[in-house]
């Protein structure tokens, strides 16, 4: 199963923001089976999709060469469920970038409304601390890149499309002593 909470990209403006979308779907049985009887989306898992998206936003600032975690929910208030059959809209604004971190505020929207409002901190996990070499294969961050739709969106902060990042090029990139 793959761990994914956003369904694709709508938008990414490096160094700014970034848009995307999940449906909140009966098929998932994380919905289906959270609270039988009111299907709906899990909380941590309207985070994780934030995150996910916050964390592609801090990562591709440092052209995919830093190993980014999220450290730290700051805050998170949620003012309705995400209910099955319902569309969330994810915008997540990059506030600042530091040499070991960055954080980010995110809105989630369901039928115009405010759904979610979290903000996310993020850390870089130094070479030799919890793991060795790259959390993804620069093919897998790549796939999950494809999949969900952020090479056709993704701008950098003039409105020009993204040119190759070195570090998703398989051919490039070292593999790491893990490797499939």
């Amino acid at each position: 199963m793959r761990w994914l909470w956003v369904d694709r990209f709508t938008e990414f403006v490096s160094g700014s923001h970034a848009k995307g979308i999940k449906n909140v779907s009966l098929d998932e049985e994380v919905v289906d089976n959270y609270c039988p009887g009111f299907p709906f989306l899990p909380p941590t898992l309207i985070i994780e999709g934030m995150a996910q998206l916050g964390g592609i936003l801090v990562a591709e600032h440092f052209l995919f060469d830093k190993r980014v975690v999220l450290a730290k929910v700051g805050r998170a208030k949620f003012h309705a469920p995400a209910l099955n059959g319902t569309t969330l809209n994810y915008e997540v604004h990059l506030d600042a970038v530091q040499e070991n971190g960055g954080t980010v505020t995110s809105i989630s929207r369901c039928d115009g409304e405010i759904q979610a409002e979290i903000d996310l901190m993020f850390a870089f996990l130094e070479d030799g601390y919890l793991v060795d070499g790259p959390l993804f294969e620069p093919d897998d961050l790549k796939g999950m890149l494809q999949i969900m739709k952020f090479f056709s969106v993704a701008v950098d902060a003039n409105g020009n499309r993204f040119p190759t990042y070195e570090k998703l090029n398989s051919s490039s990139a070292p593999r790491s002593q893990h490797a499939r």
